[in-house]
């Protein structure tokens, strides 16, 4: 893989930040209007483009009179709700210059936590592509609680990108690139590209995202993590070189570090919250992990949380390390009793596997 591959790409997730976009709490439409003429020009070779924008929030606080991002969650939904509008109109109005039209998609991540409404957005924007409109991506900030949030839009950004079988990630941000430190001070040097994660031991990802925003250094690694196991090679660059960025030439580039799984895999791998837990045996763990068999009640000593049939559970070992994510085929309520017992010995109705193996991604 290299950068070329990125150049070539048929089909394209481009990610904007809060900072990229806005200037003491309003929208710049100087900045927006360059991002949206570069990925116009991208459109205009016969590429496609789908935009995840951050900026809802920080696009509301000038017109609500705020002095800063909002740390509560009820002013956060309200500076979303003006925002949310300004960036849309804004965005349309921009693309329209180069006659091309927008569709807006808000998602939760409740939305891609369920399998039913990740097929529904899935459906969504392959239409919206196939009917020649950019789609902009956000998390609907309106009425994402902090329990349901994706917490920064570059993991949303990841998770789109296998949405749509993306061929490349484009992360947008102020800084130029990742560096084994905090760009500017002595001794931080660029990072031209990453071929695994694990070349990164060492490397200070702390530092926080803009006042603007709520992403960092960190979320972005993150974001760069789940796309290239899943083939996907990511770009980290600054939006003012957006341009060079869409064609591989500035930032960093993350090597694809896997092969593109199954929808339904990787949705219960990364889309998924866990909704409890189940405590394994070593035999069953070892049934799990390695003889990639389904879960049986004779090898769960633990079972932790509220949750029901068909929601997603972590498998864990006696030592409390997750191993293994499932959707469980029982209620909470109906697994004390059948721990532990073999198959043989259980009643009649529940004489099945607590989680199938077709449910089942190993961590």
């Amino acid at each position: 893989m290299n950068r070329g591959a990125v150049a070539a790409a048929a089909r394209t997730v481009v990610k904007v930040g809060s900072s990229s976009l806005t200037s003491r709490g309003q929208l710049d439409a100087h900045r927006l209007d360059a991002i949206v003429d570069a990925l116009a020009a991208r459109v205009g070779t016969g590429r496609e483009v789908v935009l995840v924008s951050s900026g809802a929030i920080a696009a509301g606080i000038g017109p609500l009179g705020l002095r800063s991002r909002p740390r509560d969650l009820a002013t956060q939904q309200a500076a979303a709700s003006v925002g949310q509008l300004l960036l849309v109109q804004r965005y349309a109005a921009s693309f329209a210059r180069h006659g091309l039209r927008v569709g807006q998609v808000l998602l939760t991540a409740d939305d891609l936590h369920r399998r039913g409404h990740y097929r529904n957005a899935e459906r969504t924007l392959e239409r919206l592509l196939a009917l020649g409109v950019i789609p902009i991506v956000n998390e609907n900030d309106t009425v994402a609680t902090h329990e349901i949030r994706f917490g920064d839009n570059d993991r949303l950004a990841a998770l789109v990108a296998h949405l749509v079988r993306a061929d490349a990630l484009v992360l947008l941000s102020d800084v130029d690139g990742l560096y084994t430190g905090r760009p500017g001070r002595p001794g931080a040097e660029f990072i031209p590209e990453v071929l695994t994660l694990a070349e990164l031991t060492g490397v200070d990802v702390s530092r926080a995202g803009s006042h603007l925003g709520s992403g960092g250094m960190a979320t972005k690694i993150d974001a760069a993590a789940i796309a290239t196991s899943e083939g996907i090679p990511v770009v980290l660059s600054s939006a003012t070189r957006i341009a060079d960025a869409l064609d591989g030439r500035s930032g960093t580039l993350f090597h694809p570090a896997g092969d593109r799984s199954a929808s339904r895999l990787f949705w219960l791998r990364h889309a998924t919250t866990p909704r409890g837990t189940l405590v394994l045996d070593p035999g069953a763990v070892a049934a799990v992990v390695q003889r990639r068999m389904s879960l049986l009640a004779a090898g769960v000593t633990g079972v932790r949380g509220d949750f029901y049939s068909g929601e997603p559970v972590d498998l864990v070992g006696p030592d409390g390390v997750p191993v293994a994510r499932g959707l469980v085929g029982y209620d909470a309520a109906d697994l004390p009793s059948l721990l532990g017992k073999r198959t043989g010995d259980l009643p009649g109705e529940f004489r099945r596997e607590l989680v199938h193996r077709d449910d089942l991604v190993v961590l």
